[in-house]
């Protein structure tokens, strides 16, 4: 008889799914995973023993409805123990905080959610239209608030400092930070907790915002690749329609400068995540990676970011585990190591 908890604790998130084994190993009795239950089971005594009679047998769930179950626990879990009203994130019409809204609203409830817009000049028609669709889907509390007043007072008072230099990612950075102050000051004003909305490919490879869009108490899809939040998504759409298509089949982009698009400085999701599960997960080295078909200067300049980008990480919320090594306590990588990777 193997018995296990149902609900999460920080990081970690137990799926219950008790169940019985006889003396060959068949099972008689399952219970349902990720719900709570008290169950009795019928134990007939004979000749040969106390055998476990036939039960309930909870079918086994698929791997996205696992892991997207999994994140529904958790983060019910973290907001209720710690008795917050509710939850508030950014929704920027993307994947990631699409996802993590419908996480938020099956946790909580569409009342206890609260989804914010903050477009800017790059921000696209379609984000803007498939933010508030999904808004409408869910039926939360929906705000737009603008930042392009706060990015210029910024700038204009940086105007003296930054003279002569050109714009680079510093004018991206300011944005997205613009962005976690409004987030920040919604979360201290009405008690509710900011979700942050990066998935495991970025925080990987550094594509976060220190102080901007990492801002917040907890990050649900922390330890979901990019292509598992795309599977995740399509997942939660058989359940009844939360994602509009448009949000999953676009290409992904931070739309913090003009047409941006993530594949401009990274190489497609199917090829990054196979390379970081390779060696985050794996443990396998630059030539191990090689091996499998990936071309060597692809995977150096990944591992590179990975490795500078380790100081971001330190700094990141708690989030969910469901892989075999979150990043967190699973990770042990120096900040400062000196070592490079063989050509």
């Amino acid at each position: 008889m193997y018995l296990n908890m149902v609900g999460g604790q920080d990081e970690l998130v137990f799926d219950g799914g008790s169940f019985v084994l006889d003396a060959d190993g068949a099972i008689k009795f399952r219970a349902q995973p990720f719900s709570e239950g008290l169950h009795c089971v019928q134990f007939k005594a004979d000749s040969s023993g106390v055998k476990p009679a036939a039960g309930d047998i909870a079918p086994i769930l698929s791997p996205e409805q696992s892991v997207y179950e999994a994140l529904v626990c958790g983060t019910r879990d973290y907001v209720n123990k710690h008795e917050f009203p509710g939850v508030v994130l950014g929704l920027s019409g993307g994947i990631d905080s699409a996802l993590i809204l419908a996480i938020a609203c099956d946790a909580l409830g569409a009342d206890r959610v609260r989804a914010v817009m903050m477009p800017f000049r790059y921000t696209s028609n379609m984000s803007q239209e498939d933010a508030a669709k999904q808004a409408e889907l869910l039926q939360v509390r929906y705000d737009v608030i603008p930042i392009e007043p706060m990015y210029e007072a910024t700038v204009a008072q940086l105007n003296d400092v930054f003279e002569g230099a050109e714009e680079d990612v510093t004018e991206e950075n300011i944005q997205a930070r613009c962005r976690g102050l409004l987030l920040m000051a919604i979360s201290n004003k009405t008690g509710s907790m900011l979700l942050t909305t990066g998935n495991k490919s970025e925080m990987a490879v550094g594509y976060a915002t220190l102080y901007g869009d990492m801002a917040g108490g907890f990050a649900p899809i922390k330890d979901c690749s990019k292509s598992l939040v795309y599977r995740l998504a399509r997942f939660r759409n058989t359940l009844g329609e939360a994602i509009p298509e448009r949000v999953i089949t676009r290409p992904p982009s931070a739309e913090l400068r003009p047409n941006q698009k993530d594949s401009d400085s990274l190489p497609d999701y199917d090829v990054l995540d196979s390379i970081l599960e390779a060696f985050i997960e794996e443990d396998l080295s630059v030539n191990e990676i090689v091996a499998r078909g990936f071309e060597r200067d692809v995977v150096i300049r990944v591992l590179e970011m990975v490795q500078r980008n380790e100081y971001k990480r330190r700094q990141a919320p708690p989030g969910i585990r469901i892989s075999k090594r979150a990043f967190g306590r699973d990770w042990r990588y120096p900040i400062t190591s000196g070592y490079t990777f063989p050509e």
